[in-house]
């Protein structure tokens, strides 16, 4: 065991924990059981403080050697190797401070293992004076959430383009199958099984353009801003080069706000962000309830497509198969929806300088992200890939219904239609020779 102390007291800490006192009392007082801080948004964190390590190496600001532990030390983190010690809840008080100190703290004492001193010998490296060196959780942290909504972001638009590509090919396959079209649920007119997924396709592709857009918006960051945008205890030389180590490090297009402040105290960029995976979602699962009320059956329902068996669907009624995948894209297109509202709300309480409430506006918006990532994949590969179509029962519907008779209203009339339909009772072929004979009754 190990001793810390800070300005409230003292505290105990086992030799193994590589985190610190402050994120000790942060992971007592903010104990929810909930979960831990998004790992995608730890590893941001750590991208930053590499990003700053370096800058200030290369500058040749602070001790070299400490500089080069801590580069390696942030080195290690990003392998997995230290996964374990970022043990504070997502959800917490002071706007991500104590993520922020949790990252810190295990940079520091295992950039000390590193240098071979002991744990928390921070007269040597200290996780304030030298890893979080001009810097501030109010730059820091909305910096991280931008470059981890980035890599999730360009992750899903490429998994929107594929299920864009695979609701296309089953276009093109069941173009030449007629079925029954549906207005508010009821009889409507003839299309093809085809048309009906291009048009899934076509709210993808919007889909998967948004998302593709929206980035820009992210680019922006407010690293070298510090505490509200005024850039205070950063120098000059270490504020643009920090963006510059970032743009290597990420892969991303970043740059450096023109208003740090703006960036500082508002979110209308997550909001905007959030409203397009809501518009994701609604897409995703207009369609998922679709496919299932297609596959409704198998001989009680509608049975337009068969959806692949992917596992048992009751344990008392044998032989029954659900659609668990449309049920479950389904349910994370509703999670998101809830998480855009928890997003919106959190970012209109950016009072003054800074948003308190920033944590829960990143641990919606990645798991959104993550959730609807995933989601999509499943529902490629697990789903769309495998329908097939029932040509017998499309062509069974289209043959009951009168559907056909929309057809005869521009030279009969419709008050003509209308009253032949009702006087045969619905019957179709009863209908069809009914419109039939009428109209060559009345050629003239």
């Amino acid at each position: 065991m190990r001793k810390e102390i800070d300005k409230l007291g003292e505290m105990e800490l086992e030799d193994r924990n590589l985190y610190g006192i402050q994120t000790a009392r942060a992971r007592e007082n903010f104990a929810l059981n909930y979960k831990r801080t998004n790992l995608r948004l730890i590893y941001a964190i750590v991208k930053v403080k590499k990003a700053a390590a370096i800058t200030y190496e290369k500058l040749g600001i602070g001790e070299k050697q400490t500089y080069q532990a801590v580069i390696k030390a942030c080195s290690l983190i990003l392998e997995g190797k230290a996964d374990g010690q970022f043990v504070v809840d997502a959800l917490q008080g002071g706007a991500g401070t104590s993520t922020n100190m949790n990252v810190n703290e295990v940079i520091a004492n295992l950039a000390l293992q590193i240098a071979g001193k002991d744990i928390g010998a921070y007269d040597m490296i200290h996780p304030l004076d030298d890893v979080n060196r001009g810097q501030s959780t109010n730059d820091v942290y909305p910096t991280a959430l931008r470059i981890a909504a980035i890599e999730l972001l360009r992750k899903l638009s490429d998994g929107c383009a594929k299920l864009q590509q695979a609701l296309q090919e089953k276009e093109n396959g069941f173009d030449d199958i007629k079925k029954l079209g549906r207005t508010e649920m009821m009889d409507a007119i003839p299309i093809t099984l085809g048309a009906e997924f291009g048009s899934y396709a076509q709210a993808i592709a919007r889909d998967r353009w948004r998302l593709y857009k929206v980035e820009e918006r992210l680019r922006q960051v407010n690293i070298g801003g510090t505490a509200v945008g005024t850039s205070n205890n950063a120098e000059r030389k270490y504020r643009f080069g920090i963006i510059e180590e970032l743009r290597t490090l990420t892969d991303i297009g970043l740059a450096a706000a023109e208003y740090p402040m703006d960036i500082t105290q508002n979110n209308d960029v997550f909001v905007e962000v959030s409203g397009l995976l809501k518009a994701l979602a609604v897409n995703l699962i207009k369609i998922a309830n679709d496919l299932r009320l297609m596959n409704s059956g198998p001989h009680g329902g509608i049975g337009e497509i068969k959806l692949a068996p992917m596992q048992m669907g009751s344990t008392i009624m044998p032989g029954k198969v659900n659609p668990v995948i449309p049920e479950m894209v389904m349910q994370v297109g509703m999670k998101v929806i809830a998480n855009d509202a928890a997003i919106s709300t959190a970012a209109l309480h950016g009072e003054f300088e800074l948003n308190a409430f920033l944590p829960l506006i990143a641990d919606s918006l990645l798991e959104s992200l993550s959730l609807l990532e995933r989601a999509v994949f499943l529902f490629r590969t697990k789903c769309i890939d495998l329908i097939q179509p029932d040509e017998a029962k499309c062509e069974e519907l289209l043959n009951k219904s009168y559907a056909f008779a929309t057809g005869y209203t521009a030279k009969l009339g419709y008050d003509v239609v209308s009253r032949i339909i009702e006087e045969h009772k619905g019957n179709s072929e009863a209908i069809k020779k009914a419109l039939e004979m009428y109209r060559e009754n009345n050629k003239d």
